[in-house]
């Protein structure tokens, strides 16, 4: 067991080309992502049944089940995607010596979003934040899917770099921490979209970008020892 919140080296492995089928796929999936998140900001999340969805698609629930668990699901995916890459990033980072653990995640998310160079992605993740506002069921599966997230994040730091017992908190805070500063620096730019948006009132506004999200969370990262640091005195 390691001694201190540390990090040491990994090895990158290559993924291999997908096939036509894996490509196929990732069309099909694609496509019921832009389509529920169209639907849903339209028509309200209730508004929009699977079976509607599924014919706008054209395919089969059989087809959407294969790939989603529910409506909840697809409308996240844009979230979970990227946490999903966070994870891979994280198993093959490299930080080539001693590394606090906060700033080995903030590496690898960043690293994770640099991967979202889909130019749709960022409108899609706005979407997806401003039904998961106002879902109460959305927050219910987020929050589902972010402590299956930590708790595979641990996972990898206990497999790789021997950090996390029993009785050691420390791994679980700094993953938690990083989760934080993340949501901090979402909801600063979703609100910074919806401030543009409120102020161009014709839907016409320039989106936030991914790199924007980037510098948020750099600064979301930074603030994390002033936070904890911060006093109050009283009045």
């Amino acid at each position: 067991m390691a001694s201190s919140l540390t990090v040491t080296l990994f090895a990158v492995t290559a993924a291999p080309n997908s096939s036509l089928r894996e490509r196929k796929k990732r069309r099909t999936r694609q496509a019921l992502i832009d389509t529920a998140l169209e639907l849903f900001t339209r028509r309200g999340f209730g508004g929009v049944t699977l079976d509607e969805l599924c014919e706008e698609v054209e395919v089969s629930k059989r087809t959407f089940f294969r790939t989603f668990t529910s409506k909840e699901d697809v409308a996240m995916a844009p979230d979970q995607d990227l946490w999903r890459a966070f994870l891979e990033e994280l198993e093959s980072a490299d930080p080539g010596g001693a590394l606090p653990v906060v700033e080995l995640g903030r590496d690898a998310l960043l690293a994770a979003l640099e991967r979202m160079d889909d130019e749709g992605w960022a409108r899609r993740m706005l979407l997806s934040r401003r039904l998961a506002e106002r879902t109460p069921s959305m927050g219910a599966h987020g929050l589902q899917f972010c402590e299956a997230t930590t708790q595979e994040a641990l996972a990898i730091l206990d497999r790789r770099f021997g950090l996390g017992g029993p009785d050691d908190l420390r791994p679980r805070l700094a993953v938690d921490m990083l989760i934080a500063a993340f949501r901090g620096a979402l909801a600063s730019w979703v609100a910074r979209a919806d401030e543009a948006d409120a102020e161009d009132g014709s839907g016409g506004f320039e989106l936030p970008t991914a790199g924007e999200l980037v510098d948020r969370l750099r600064e979301a990262v930074a603030a994390l020892p002033g936070g904890l640091a911060l006093t109050v005195t009283p009045h």
